[in-house]
């Protein structure tokens, strides 16, 4: 496990690539999800080969990042991405998340100076969706995830107990007014099975965002995961993206 403190956090990284590079690309993992999801590594994998620096990090609070898990807002995570483009010196920087990933680079990608594209797989634009009441325990939601690599459902899982706060904290964001003024080249992914994000949401993201802009979508459920040749998909299409729109 490799460890990085910046100015507010301890926090647990997957690295690949030339440190030195020019460039830097952060993929961000969604709710309560880690950066040792297959999803995550194989796109840090796929942009390192594409001579980015590129490494996933689980935010502030949850699975190998110290802390605890009250540590874990939308404002903390948004703000760990900023202090991580500061402790690498401000390379220009990708920035690619899923579900609520996305809308962590969405929210981001706007404000911060240094970064240069935007991608958002199956996320949508605004507040984090409201927990089910029946999940609701004491004040904290109750939820589980699959333990990495998390390619398949696993019979053990880990349990996580999120303070409601999270939810209060999340309301706060919408990536809609930056998206419309954001000259960065930005790409959005919707899964035509996704159960969790749906299209229209995504395409209204990308309707009202400023171009350039490109928009694809998977034949995929929204842990696309689990599904190898998804991963594939959105990888190749990345490249793409990058190959019209380079850093």
């Amino acid at each position: 496990m490799n460890i990085i403190k910046t100015k507010s956090f301890e926090l647990a990284i997957y690295a690949k690539g030339d440190q030195n590079s020019p460039k830097l690309a952060l993929v961000l993992p969604g709710r309560l999800d880690t950066k040792d999801y297959v999803h995550n590594t194989s796109l840090a994998d796929y942009l390192a080969s594409r001579a980015f620096f590129a490494l996933s990090f689980d935010p502030p609070g949850i699975w190998e990042s110290p802390g605890d898990i009250s540590l874990y807002t939308t404002t903390n995570y948004l703000k760990a991405v900023d202090e991580l483009i500061e402790y690498f010196g401000k390379r220009p920087t990708l920035l690619a998340g899923h579900s609520r990933g996305g809308t962590i680079a969405m929210l981001a990608g706007p404000k911060n100076l240094n970064v240069t594209h935007l991608v958002a797989i199956f996320s949508y634009y605004g507040a984090p969706s409201d927990p089910e009441e029946e999940r609701i325990i004491d004040g904290k939601v109750i939820s589980f995830r699959d333990l990495p690599p998390g390619n398949t459902k696993t019979k053990n899982q880990k349990e996580f107990r999120l303070p409601l706060n999270y939810f209060e904290d999340g309301k706060q964001y919408n990536a809609l007014s930056g998206l419309k003024n954001c000259p960065k080249p930005k790409l959005f992914f919707y899964g035509t099975e996704d159960d969790m994000t749906e299209a229209k949401d995504v395409k209204k993201a990308f309707d009202e965002s400023a171009k350039p802009k490109m928009i694809h979508a998977i034949n995929s459920v929204h842990n696309y995961r689990y599904h190898p040749e998804a991963v594939e998909e959105v990888n190749k299409v990345i490249g793409l993206f990058l190959d019209k729109y380079p850093v």
